[in-house]
């Protein structure tokens, strides 16, 4: 009570400064108070100076500030009576005599809140309604002050605000359901609005996204009594996305379907967003977002990111996304052709996922391998025409394989092979070269002793057979052989040369070891009589005829080769002219001779033709 009327002469002595003219009056414009407890209105009125009554009364209305309307009186000093509703409530706590009309009204309920007026009687004609007056609201709750906006972390200071206007009853107010709170303090203070009090109690804490949605309670009791007074408020907490299920990183198979789903906690709604790489594929407000996709191919392959924004942040989330696939088919890098001695680098590359293992072979065996590698490199040092041939480049993985052929073309200057060589059989000599190039080589026969050089030009007496890079070409002599007589092969190509004297192979040496010792010197002495007998008959004819075989400087040649003209042909290292070959052959010699059945002849694997395998036309000297 001492508080009470401290705090009211304080408003007594800003009212003399606040009241001006003859008839005039202050009181709050409104004032609150709980169901069932009192309030007390604070009054003050003037009047003219000049006016100097014995005796002041004062009369409180209800509603209306005109008496003939016969408003309901709520305090009347002289007669003290009052309307039925104001029995035993009210009392003037001020001294009208001092110019003070503050009222207490008690035992407070809902149909008193309305508008009081104060009408002073300074006797006789001297009485004035104020027109100034209060409005009393009667409520049954304290009123609770939450910030426009609660933002979680940010720290917030909530109000419960209790009217504090009646002397006889303080308020004790509480909150409840706050315990939990992160970093919660309470306080009170008392605040002055305008002549009326209020007690408030702050609750103050750091706000987090589970409180979103709690409920605090304030509470207001009076000592001595059972009045309890409660109000209540659900926080509404703002806090920017959190993604709280998302797909982890994950591998498909290609033409399988896929779906990725987003779900967000956020307050307020977040705009949820998946994007592949920088490009927005679906966007939509919601909790959760959920992407679909059909028959997914490698094309979709990549890095997915949830992004959920709202106008407190955003929150995002990447995942990355493996499209499975078997390997596609293995490419080459050139046209792989090359020059024997040079370095060449051959590479095969793939694309799969995962990686391929990557093999090239060559007769089925692996040349070059890598694993997990989109690309594999063969490497030569040197390449030699042995390197030449098919390869295969394979790529694998575990959903497939995929094989790619090519070919090595090695380009390489003539070889003469092992089984070039002449046989001599009885009379005829026949000649052998097996040559190996590529490209394909032109081969000439030359006999320097005998200033002849043959080609493939004189078909009559030439067979050739070609298979792959090997050419076989084939010479045959009619006639007793000169022991001087020497026959060299000689092959030839862009890059290069290549010159062997043949080695002369008698067959009858293989006879002899086949017959054994004993028909070996049966088969001599046979041989001494025919010796004898063709010596003799040697003697007659050379007597006879001016020229033979073995006097003649070009002895019969048949030869095979490259398929030439005469003049493409070069000169060769002893200087033979094809030209002057050909005509010794035919001028010369006086060769008769018939045409080669070459429809008669076959072939065997290593090339090699021997008297057995074709059949030939004689050539015989006049």
């Amino acid at each position: 009570m001492k508080v009470f009327y401290n705090t009211f002469l304080a408003f007594w002595v800003l009212s003399e400064g606040v009241l001006a003219g003859p008839w005039s009056a202050w009181m709050p414009e409104n004032i609150p108070a709980l169901e069932g407890t009192c309030v007390v209105i604070p009054c003050r009125f003037t009047y003219p100076d000049e006016l100097r009554p014995s005796a002041v009364h004062g009369i409180w209305y209800f509603n209306s500030p005109y008496p003939k309307n016969y408003p309901p009186v709520v305090y009347k000093s002289r007669t003290h009576i009052v309307h039925e509703s104001y029995v035993g409530r009210t009392r003037l706590l001020g001294d009208l005599n001092f110019r003070n009309c503050t009222l207490q009204i008690t035992r407070l309920s809902p149909e008193l809140t309305g508008k009081y007026y104060f009408r002073g009687d300074l006797g006789g004609y001297n009485q004035y309604t104020y027109p100034e007056h209060c409005n009393l609201k009667i409520i049954n709750k304290p009123t609770i002050v939450v910030p426009a906006e609660v933002v979680e972390g940010s720290e917030v200071e909530l109000r419960c605000v209790v009217p504090d206007n009646c002397p006889e009853m303080k308020p004790i107010v509480s909150w409840t359901n706050h315990d939990d709170l992160s970093e919660s303090s309470v306080y009170g203070q008392v605040e002055e609005e305008s002549s009326t009090w209020n007690l408030i109690t702050l609750l103050k804490f750091l706000p987090s996204r589970e409180n979103n949605g709690r409920e605090l309670g304030c509470s207001v009791t009076y000592a001595n009594t059972t009045f309890i007074f409660d109000d209540a408020t659900t926080l509404d907490v703002k806090y920017i996305p959190r993604i709280v299920q998302a797909n982890a990183s994950v591998e498909v198979i290609q033409g399988s379907h896929v779906v990725l789903v987003c779900s967000v906690d956020s307050n307020p709604t977040a705009l949820i967003s998946w994007l592949r790489d920088d490009e927005v594929l679906y966007e939509e407000e919601g909790g959760n977002l959920t992407l679909h996709m059909h028959n997914i191919s490698y094309l979709q392959d990549g890095i997915y990111t949830c992004v959920a924004e709202n106008s407190y942040g955003k929150e995002n989330h990447s995942l990355a996304l493996s499209v499975m696939y078997a390997p596609w088919k293995p490419v080459v890098n050139v046209s792989v052709v090359a020059v024997e001695g040079e370095p060449l680098t051959v590479l095969c590359s793939s694309q799969s996922s995962p990686e391929p293992t990557l093999t090239i072979l060559k007769d089925k065996k692996a040349v070059a391998m890598g694993v997990y590698q989109s690309q594999v490199a063969l490497e030569f040092a040197s390449v030699s025409h042995e390197d030449d041939g098919e390869y295969w480049c394979t790529a694998e993985n575990q959903f497939g394989v995929s094989i790619t052929a090519f070919n090595l073309t090695v380009e390489f200057p003539p070889l003469i092979l092992p089984e070039s060589r002449c046989t001599a059989a009885r009379d005829t000599v026949q000649c052998i070269c097996v040559a190996k190039s590529n490209p394909e080589a032109a081969i000439t026969f030359e006999l320097p002793t005998r200033n002849v050089t043959v080609n493939e030009t004189d078909r009559e007496f030439v067979y050739s057979q070609k298979n792959g890079y090997v050419i076989t070409s084939i010479l045959t002599l009619r006639g007793e052989v000169d022991s001087q007589l020497y026959i060299v092969c000689a092959a030839r190509n862009l890059y290069g040369a290549k010159n062997q004297q043949l080695q002369f192979h008698h067959s009858n040496s293989l006879m002899w070891a086949k017959v054994g010792p004993v028909g070996a010197v049966v088969a001599f002495a046979i041989l001494i009589a025919v010796v004898c007998y063709v010596s003799q008959t040697r003697k007659k004819k050379n007597m006879n005829e001016n020229s033979s075989f073995m006097q003649t400087e070009n002895p019969p040649v048949v030869y095979s080769g490259d398929y030439r003209t005469p003049g493409n042909l070069e000169q060769s290292e002893y200087g033979r002219h094809p030209g002057g070959d050909k005509r010794l052959l035919h001028k010369d010699l006086g060769i008769d001779y018939a045409n080669i059945d070459f429809t008669k002849l076959s072939t065997k694997d290593s090339y090699t033709l021997t008297e057995e395998l074709a059949e030939y036309a004689e050539i015989r000297v006049k």
